[in-house]
């Protein structure tokens, strides 16, 4: 595991969580400048993803070093976590083992898929390869590329990153992080005592997911946004103005 802190030290403490097959450098590398201009940010890359090499192990295990590294740092307590997709589940983890206690849980356009073994297992052998084998030939390259150009609105260089990222872990890690996560449930009704829970909500995932966020927390806030999963990280000033100004007002700063 690596966390890496950085930012403005006199401010409120905010966890950034990558998303899968990423690790933190690539998530948020285009919104990290004007972040750590206002917060004081602990970034992590989880184990598989933080060049150490290890593999991913699941998602509890890593949950409890990020718990422990919160106890053993920061008194048990952040302003706040931010979690990209994946990273989103940890925040759920983090609210709902009360082991720790984060002011406010952010979560960026996840999913929360949830499902048993033998479809976990189905998933991820259909994922997982689309994820790994990028760099196998410059046709797979190239048009993968031109994919999450048109879908997602990234430029070029931006495009390149991810896919770079993609490439360069293990394909054990991927497939332990994609699969574990669709193992490790949230329950209905989520409540924290002092903390609020925030969602980024990407409409163009689709009209059901209001409906889960609701379903796993107790009054949680939704912000809607028009933008694909996650565009906000790569899809330029466009779409990261308005969630950045909402992340603000989630994490109570003032302009």
């Amino acid at each position: 595991m690596q966390f890496y802190e950085t930012g403005l030290n006199t401010g409120k403490t905010l966890m950034l969580l990558p998303g899968t097959a990423c690790d933190w450098q690539t998530n948020f590398k285009n919104v990290m400048p004007v972040l750590s201009e206002k917060y004081r940010l602990i970034c992590v890359n989880y184990d598989g993803f933080d060049g150490g090499g290890e593999v991913f192990p699941d998602m509890i295990t890593v949950t409890e070093k990020i718990e422990k590294y919160i106890l053993e740092n920061h008194g048990g307590q952040i302003d706040g976590a931010i979690g990209s997709s994946l990273g989103s589940s940890f925040v759920g983890q983090l609210i709902q083992r009360k082991n720790i206690h984060i002011a406010h849980g952010i979560f960026g356009s996840p999913d929360l898929d949830q499902c048993g073994r033998i479809q976990a297992k189905l998933q991820s052998m259909l994922v997982v390869p689309l994820l790994t084998k990028v760099n196998k030939s410059p046709k797979i390259w190239q048009k993968t590329k031109n994919t999450l150009k048109n879908f997602f609105e990234m430029s070029d260089e931006t495009a390149e990153e991810f896919m770079r990222c993609f490439s360069k872990f293990k394909a054990e890690s991927i497939k332990n992080e994609y699969y574990t996560d669709l193992l490790t449930y949230l329950d209905d009704d989520i409540y924290a005592e002092n903390t609020k829970v925030h969602f980024i909500y990407a409409n163009k995932m689709g009209e059901k997911y209001p409906r889960r966020y609701k379903k796993h927390f107790r009054d949680p806030e939704i912000r809607e946004f028009d933008m694909q999963h996650e565009q906000w990280l790569f899809g330029g000033e466009k779409y990261a103005a308005p969630v950045l100004e909402a992340i603000d007002g989630f994490m109570e700063i003032r302009k």
